[in-house]
């Protein structure tokens, strides 16, 4: 991988998960203690950011820095539906078993 795929990939990383919380520029840059020019030059691939600002995006977006440089083929776009599809299907499957024991409870 040369440093400028892995500009590319942090950049992709970092919108996508701002996106993903349904955040502006301005709101992640605000969280992050950063500017609005900032954030739009990492993610346009102008600027690369500290290790320091790197914390403080991640944090910001509730990840660890190394999710930010992951390639994508390994970070799924719909990993928040998987995990939310999930976790219904858990809740619906135990809801279920319950009421099945207190029927079962009852006779």
């Amino acid at each position: 991988m040369t440093e400028k795929e892995l500009h590319a990939i942090f950049s992709a990383n970092i919108k996508k998960r701002r996106n993903n919380v349904r955040w502006t520029q301005a709101a992640l840059a605000k969280e992050a203690g950063t500017s609005v020019n900032f954030i739009n030059d990492i993610e346009t691939e102008k600027k690369w950011a500290s290790p320091a600002t790197m914390v403080k995006i991640a944090n910001a977006l509730q990840v660890e820095v190394y999710e930010l440089l992951r390639p994508p083929l390994l970070f799924p776009d719909n990993l928040d539906s998987i995990i939310k599809k999930y976790t219904d299907d858990m809740h619906s499957a135990i809801e279920q078993t319950r009421a099945d024991f207190m029927k079962e409870s009852m006779f």
